[in-house]
């Protein structure tokens, strides 16, 4: 496979369009300072601010917050800044990784469906339709007990279960470009079906993935933490959700504990909306139609 000069400066030039676009989205810049927000807080965090999860203290169990607890504590006295900084690195390795698995799937059998077609395309979408009808919570519920609470196990649910969408929008663009013109000359000139479809079919798709995996990772993330928050997660290492579900089984929420339960769920939010926002942006950018309206 070749990479010509011409193509270096075409890429150049359609990075800089898109940097220019994406100057002037709001939604998209807002999306982009909070996930580096939490970027910064997730590696920078534990290095600055020593947090022990199995640090229990009866001596201060839902403290308010004060000048040694800023956040306050939780029903076994561990501080819930810490929890929530370190927090922070497991929904987002969770939700990165998790992501990756997904779209990997979702693209692979999206394209080679929509490309080849014929039964081999009927084979895979009946498959996809039929991942698409299950109940995905019960089914990730199902299988994050069968395989264990572990993150890795985490990761590895969320990502096989998450990859219907990715394959059905992948194949729609896949049968799109298809039907052009530079794929019936590149058949013409001998190019193998592989070749084709990794050469002149994905980097015409990837856009339309790219943004998508942005709005999967939202998802991923969600999801992980109704997980830890109904139990199925890894209740060795904090995270988002383990904190609401302590909040939850302690009675935070009855006895006005606020601090408790408010910061993990607005951190919960706020991540997601950022993706969010950059999600819908990147789409609104890499997709004309969207962005002449």
């Amino acid at each position: 496979m070749t990479y010509r000069r011409e193509d270096f400066e075409l890429h150049k030039k359609n990075f800089k369009n898109f940097i220019t676009l994406f100057k002037g989205n709001p939604m998209g810049i807002i999306g982009f300072y909070i996930i580096v927000f939490f970027l910064v807080v997730a590696l920078v965090g534990p290095i600055l601010y020593h947090y022990n999860p199995q640090d229990f203290n009866s001596a201060h169990m839902i403290e308010a917050p004060s000048r040694q607890f800023v956040l306050g504590t939780d029903d076994m006295g561990r501080d819930i800044l810490g929890a929530l900084i370190y927090g922070s690195r497991v929904s987002l390795m969770i939700g990165v990784f998790a992501t990756l698995i997904s779209v990997f799937i979702g693209t692979l059998v999206g394209l080679v469906s929509g490309f080849i077609g014929g039964r081999l395309d009927s084979v895979l979408m009946r498959f996809t339709d039929g991942f698409m009808v299950l109940p995905k919570l019960p089914l990730i519920m199902i299988l994050a007990a069968l395989l264990g609470s572990s993150t890795r196990n985490i990761i590895i649910v969320l990502g096989l279960t998450s990859w219907t969408g990715t394959a059905r929008l992948v194949r729609s663009q896949t049968l799109s470009v298809k039907q052009r013109a530079f794929i019936e000359r590149a058949f013409a000139v001998g190019a193998g079906r592989v070749y084709i479809m990794l050469r002149h079919v994905l980097p015409n798709v990837f856009p339309l993935v790219f943004s998508n995996t942005i709005l999967v990772t939202a998802t991923a993330i969600l999801t992980e933490t109704t997980l830890s928050f109904l139990g199925l997660g890894n209740p060795m290492v904090p995270s988002w959700g383990q904190i609401l579900r302590g909040a939850f089984t302690s009675g935070a929420v009855s006895i006005g504990a606020w601090w408790y339960f408010i910061p993990a769920g607005l951190a919960v939010i706020v991540l997601v909306l950022g993706f969010t926002f950059l999600g819908y942006s990147f789409d609104e950018i890499l997709n004309p139609k969207l962005r002449s309206r």
